[in-house]
């Protein structure tokens, strides 16, 4: 039977261990504490991350010791917030192996580097270990997961085999896993949409309507796709579950964080009050101020971003930017400062 190491005693993280226990894997979780581990394995709850009456199966091992974790693992999969992503890798650093898979489930970038998590991760790992990273991002809200309501995620990995190998460890009744080989897109998709959701909550706190959120989810998806061209990604990526799909479900949803900080924002809420109320880690927020510092930098035009950033880091007055987003000058709806989609596009529809 394969074994699972799994770091992050998140939402996430609890819900991919319950869901691989269900599948007769055997999974190890990690805890930082011997308190954090003596609250899971005390009467196997886990209310404070996971929907309240959902309970943790007797064969899921939480412990605090890393060699314990990991030892014999097949994969472990590391569902941190992604600020913690540098400090977590260099802990099971010294642990790892040639055969085990290495799977990020953070959705964020890193605030001082601008990194995708993949990258913070192959900048403390061997070398030789680095082509057996793996990324996972979809559509996939925790608490329906846990519940067993079905969804598709992907896994995405520069070597296809290594995409193969995590996607059937993966893969369960309820968790539909479909590979891709660009990192760069599906990171940047599960990243980036927590922005637009952000600013989907704020819409939805607003009062603003269906036609107004629809609007900013669409343009969000361009500007979402402006960035990943620019970085390299595949524009066709965005149109799938890691872009598309992720996004639907996390600006329309009240089970997201994102959604829920954009909401509290516009109610006249700050922004350090929410997120201390909080028990998980609404990615957008440092998600944001990463991409401002990017756009900034490379000059490209992300109104979005910008409008999210006022909001949240220079206290701008929330109706205001909402007014001055809805009215800036359009163009044509693939233009923007610095925007490759046109010919991204064209190279899609005239490959050489």
């Amino acid at each position: 039977m394969p074994k699972i190491a799994i770091i992050g005693t998140t939402a996430w993280g609890i819900t991919l261990g319950v869901l691989l226990v269900r599948k007769k894997l055997e999974v190890s979780l990690w805890a930082r504490t011997e308190q954090e581990a003596a609250g899971f394995t005390s009467d196997k709850s886990a209310s404070a991350v996971i929907p309240a009456g959902a309970r943790l199966p007797s064969a899921l091992s939480v412990t605090t010791s890393l060699h314990d974790v990991l030892s014999g693992a097949r994969a472990v999969i590391l569902a941190v917030p992604s600020q913690g992503m540098r400090h977590n890798i260099k802990l099971i650093a010294e642990h790892l192996n040639d055969s085990i898979l290495i799977v990020s489930a953070a959705k964020g970038l890193e605030i001082d580097s601008c990194q995708r998590m993949s990258l913070v991760i192959a900048d403390e790992i061997e070398p030789r270990f680095r082509h057996n990273i793996c990324v996972l991002s979809g559509p996939n809200l925790a608490p329906e997961i846990i519940n067993d309501l079905p969804t598709a995620t992907v896994v995405a990995a520069a070597d296809e085999a290594v995409a193969r190998k995590a996607q059937k460890l993966l893969t369960t009744p309820a968790l539909c896993v479909y590979t891709h080989n660009d990192v760069v897109g599906v990171e940047l998709g599960g990243a980036l949409k927590n922005i637009i959701a952000l600013g989907a909550g704020i819409a939805d706190g607003l009062g603003y309507g269906d036609n107004a959120k629809a609007t900013l989810i669409t343009r969000g998806l361009t500007e979402m796709t402006a960035l990943g061209v620019a970085l390299g990604a595949d524009p066709l990526t965005f149109s799938g579950l890691t872009g598309l799909g992720d996004l639907i479900a996390t600006c329309a949803s009240p089970l997201s964080r994102n959604h829920h900080v954009g909401v509290e924002l516009a109610r006249g809420r700050s922004r350090a009050e929410i997120t201390a109320s909080m028990t998980g880690v609404a990615e957008g927020v440092s998600t944001t101020l990463v991409v401002w510092k990017l756009a900034q930098k490379m000059g490209l035009a992300m109104p979005i971003t910008e409008a999210t950033y006022r909001v949240l880091y220079e206290g701008a007055d929330i109706r205001q930017v909402a007014v001055d987003l809805m009215g800036v000058q359009a163009n044509h709806e693939l233009a923007g400062l610095k925007w490759r989609l046109f010919s991204a596009m064209k190279r899609r529809r005239n490959p050489r």
